[in-house]
């Protein structure tokens, strides 16, 4: 039997996580304001003869994607994204965020006439032909050209908690750390924000060659 203390207990609970989720909203969107100015003034600060624009979408898997697009005075605009926790992290970590903020956008000005965003798929099927004949593609040469001469391995695997992913390691380390990997759908996204996918590999197995290197030799 429920009572009317039950009901008002239930009640003031509900309220309770209503408030909670409230301001926990309000401090989200707080934040994204905050991350938008600052990168708004941190490309104003280094391109300062171009126009800078950006906007705040919302993923269903990554959150909020935030894209800025700079465009010079020939009228050629380069966009690029980037996810919620890169940017917080860079302004509150990095020693000079205008400085990695500003240098995606230098690489994408190597490209005459401008570079939008990609244009993302629309079906399942896709998506399959832009990981398979673009991005994919785009990652083993990459890699391979970023350790050569090293012998490189790439290959796809399943990952029971991520699902395709990536794999890239150095066959001639037997023991300890020798394999990162990458879920596709993560190599995507940065595709589709301007962004090079391999750098996600490549900071891997560059981490890998560290611990390797730094691995004593036993007596």
């Amino acid at each position: 039997m429920t009572t009317n203390q039950d009901n008002k207990n239930n009640q003031s609970t509900d309220n309770n996580n209503q408030t909670t989720d409230n301001n926990n909203n309000a401090k989200l969107l707080e934040l994204i304001k905050n991350l938008f100015t600052h990168s708004i003034q941190a490309l104003k600060s280094e391109f300062g003869e171009e126009a800078v624009e950006g906007q705040v979408s919302q993923h269903e898997v990554y959150g909020p994607l935030f894209s800025f697009l700079v465009k010079n005075e020939q009228g050629e605009a380069y966009a690029c994204g980037f996810f919620l926790r890169e940017l917080l992290a860079n302004f509150q970590q990095n020693k000079n965020p205008v400085l990695w903020l500003s240098s995606f956008y230098v690489d994408l000005m190597k490209t005459p006439g401008g570079k939008l965003l990609p244009k993302p798929p629309q079906s399942e099927d896709e998506a399959k032909a832009m990981m398979d004949q673009v991005v994919l593609p785009m990652c083993h040469q990459a890699i391979k050209e970023e350790f050569a001469p090293e012998e490189v391995y790439t290959g796809l695997d399943v990952n029971k908690e991520h699902g395709p992913v990536l794999e890239a390691g150095f066959p001639k380390y037997k023991d300890g750390n020798n394999v990162c990997a990458m879920p596709l759908h993560l190599l995507l996204a940065h595709y589709l924000l301007n962004r090079d996918p391999s750098d996600l590999i490549i900071q891997g197995l560059y981490r890998i060659l560290d611990e390797q290197q730094n691995v004593q030799p036993q007596a």
